[in-house]
């Protein structure tokens, strides 16, 4: 019975699941020295992680982009030396990005950059796409960015696999901070904001994508001088900006590496921040990272040796740190597996990467539970090759328009504001036992919703708060009286029931 059901599930939940132009990440080397080098692909299509082993040409060395279309099919990726096709070979016009010395010097390799590419697609074209890349261009002296650039590829030439149409296109000349490329959707929901920082000052440059083009450089003074170290993120909510980076010990911070974050409010219709708290933390660490949970009330940095977690709907943010993970110690052949980068995934769990070339990754289970419920498994994940550093720089490709805004202004293009009735909710597995972990399959509803499960008796024994951008959920069942019940999902957009039974 249970096997026809497993295959029923796979059969109707297929394309649910497989929604989502973030559902790969690519990591790992090349495949050259056979495993365990090579490369690494994390899928998420299944509704769950799944990691394997696959032999590709190109390394990488923390710079890090790709992108699939709406089915979960790798279109593209690029280590920030050159551009590759699905079919792992150098796409038309794919080489020589990025130029520079320090690009050459770090050819066999990859980029070392954080946050050094990030993939938007063409408002208002679905063929086209933006990469935006960095290199270091003061090597040796300042280790910053001088040039911000563009390159646009087009998906619908040499038959489906893609070529670059325009390459290295300098979007700003001026003195940038590495990477920390973030992209937050506008409040009508197609266009983008793009998001980069002068090194060694307080400016923030912004740029408005449109399908007229890309607008500005725009200013905004705020917050603490940053260099060349740490992580950006938007909330998955649009509605936050936080920068978390170190600066190094000195006569001003008593010996101690300080971390600066700074966590804004955002406008997604001005693209303006305002400052909601800044805090300071102390630690040995040089670098970390920094992600907001699936429901945006959650923070997390990751530092080194420590995971701190901070509750975004308190009034005095600052006084909810909490350390919610301390590096254990252990060491994988060698090296330590301490925390840094951290990435929000499509299955609502926060990958945190490590410090040094590891075959391992930390995760946050449940982010958006404040305390130690969240539950930070250590070196849990463990990858079937290398990876140096690298994690995705994916923003949140499904928010929608902001309701109420008068910048939502654009009609036809905004799923997020009409119903669809009827739409099919799934759960996996059926039966179910208590305490088992379940998946919900249901098409992405573009904005916070629910599903309720309700008894025999038509009483609720249970609700769950879905993120706006997943199409799929995992949830822990409360203990249950066997029988039948009915999960019912509800949002503005989509509804669904699905009855199944618990043993």
């Amino acid at each position: 019975m249970k096997g026809r059901l497993v295959l029923f599930f796979c059969l109707v939940s297929f394309n649910l699941f497989s929604q989502g132009i973030d559902n790969l990440w690519l990591m790992g080397y090349g495949s050259w020295a056979g495993p365990p080098f090579g490369g690494i692909r994390m899928d998420f299509s299944g509704g769950m992680l799944s990691s394997i082993y696959e032999s590709r040409t190109m390394n990488f060395m923390e710079t890090n982009g790709e992108i699939c279309n709406s089915n979960g099919d790798l279109l593209f990726y690029s280590n920030g030396i050159y551009i590759a096709n699905a079919e792992n070979d150098t796409m038309v016009n794919g080489g020589g990005i990025n130029s520079a010395p320090y690009t050459t010097q770090k050819d066999s390799f990859g980029l070392p950059i954080p946050q050094g590419n990030l993939i938007i697609p063409f408002p208002g074209d679905s063929n086209k796409y933006y990469l935006f890349h960095e290199t270091c261009d003061d090597y040796g002296n300042t280790y910053c960015t001088l040039f911000l650039y563009c390159s646009i590829i087009d998906m619908s030439l040499d038959s489906g696999r893609g070529a670059v149409i325009q390459k290295n296109i300098v979007l700003l000349n001026d003195s940038l901070v590495e990477g920390r490329l973030t992209a937050c959707k506008h409040a009508n929901g197609r266009d983008w904001w793009l998001v980069t920082h002068q090194n060694n000052t307080n400016r923030y440059y912004k740029f408005l994508i449109t399908p007229g083009g890309i607008q500005g450089p725009y200013t905004q003074d705020i917050g603490v001088i940053r260099d060349n170290w740490g992580q950006a993120v938007f909330s998955p909510d649009g509605t936050m900006y936080a920068y978390f980076a170190y600066l190094f010990a000195n006569s001003t911070t008593s010996g101690s590496n300080v971390g600066d974050l700074d966590i804004f409010n955002f406008d997604r219709c001005t693209g303006d921040f305002s400052m909601k708290a800044h805090v300071a933390l102390t630690d040995s660490s040089f670098a970390g990272g920094v992600a907001f949970s699936s429901n945006s009330n959650v923070l997390y940095v990751s530092s080194s040796k420590f995971v701190w977690q901070f509750d975004m709907t308190s009034t005095n943010i600052p006084a909810t740190q909490s350390t919610i993970a301390m590096y254990d110690g252990f060491l994988a052949d060698g090296f330590y597996t301490t925390f840094y980068l951290s990435q929000l995934a499509p299955d609502g769990k926060i990958y945190i990467n490590t410090g040094e070339g590891t075959r391992y990754l930390h995760v946050i289970n449940h982010p958006d539970s404040i305390g130690s419920g969240c539950d930070v498994c250590q070196h849990c994940i463990q990858l079937l090759a290398y990876n140096a550093w690298t994690i995705a720089n994916h923003p949140n490709y499904f928010l929608g328009a902001e309701s109420g805004s008068v910048c939502d202004s654009i009609t036809g293009l905004t799923p997020a504001l009409s119903k669809v009735e009827g739409t099919s909710l799934h759960i996996f597995p059926n039966p179910v036992s208590n305490y088992e972990e379940i998946t919900f399959a249901y098409p992405s509803t573009r904005e916070h919703s629910i599903i309720i499960i309700y008894n025999i008796e038509g009483n609720e024994v249970a609700r769950y708060l879905l993120p706006q951008w997943s199409s799929v959920q995992h949830v822990t069942l409360p203990k249950l009286s066997s029988g039948v019940y009915l999960a019912r999902l509800i949002s503005n957009r989509v509804s669904g029931n699905v009855k199944f039974f618990v043993e």
